[in-house]
């Protein structure tokens, strides 16, 4: 059961940005600061992607380990509606690796960032995270994903769909 009524749960869904979100604008930031210019959001390209470089001919995506489907230590599979959610969240990572393909056929490179990776005991710190994308930027690398690093027992709900 839920511990919101349904009006304020729908209130306080609503309220969850999908852009200019706080591990995104920590990653523009820190790239900013390394001295790299991007583009935001553009309509143009499959999926509209957080980040864009044109330059190095690549796309940063910040993914919240939630809505993407991570199965890390952030993820946590709600006890309500469970197949709602579960069906919610397949068609979320489904879309992503259709994006990602997209993506690639235009040939973008493409990095993730995860949400465990910024938050909490586990993160990585800020100067190594910002070398770890720098270091990839400037490489012939096509993908590349940032996690939190921790052994795979701190993974207890991953692979829950």
């Amino acid at each position: 059961m839920d511990v919101h009524k349904s009006d304020i749960r729908s209130k306080n869904m609503s309220a969850i940005r999908s852009r200019n979100t706080a591990p995104e604008i920590f990653v523009r930031k820190a790239l900013h600061a390394l001295g790299y210019r991007y583009r935001l959001h553009p309509k143009a390209l499959p999926g509209k992607p957080d980040i864009v470089l044109p330059k190095y001919r690549a796309i940063i995506l910040v993914h919240g380990c939630f809505w993407h489907n991570h199965g890390c230590r952030l993820f946590k599979l709600p006890k309500t509606r469970v197949d709602f959610w579960k069906a919610k969240l397949e068609s979320n990572v489904l879309r992503d690796l259709l994006t990602e393909t997209r993506l690639t056929d235009l040939n973008w490179r493409i990095a993730v960032v995860w949400e465990c990776s910024l938050k909490g005991k586990t993160r990585i710190p800020k100067i190594e995270l910002t070398e770890k994308l720098s270091e990839w930027l400037q490489s012939d690398e096509s993908n590349f994903s940032i996690t939190a690093q921790v052994s795979d027992s701190d993974y207890p709900t991953q692979g829950v769909l």
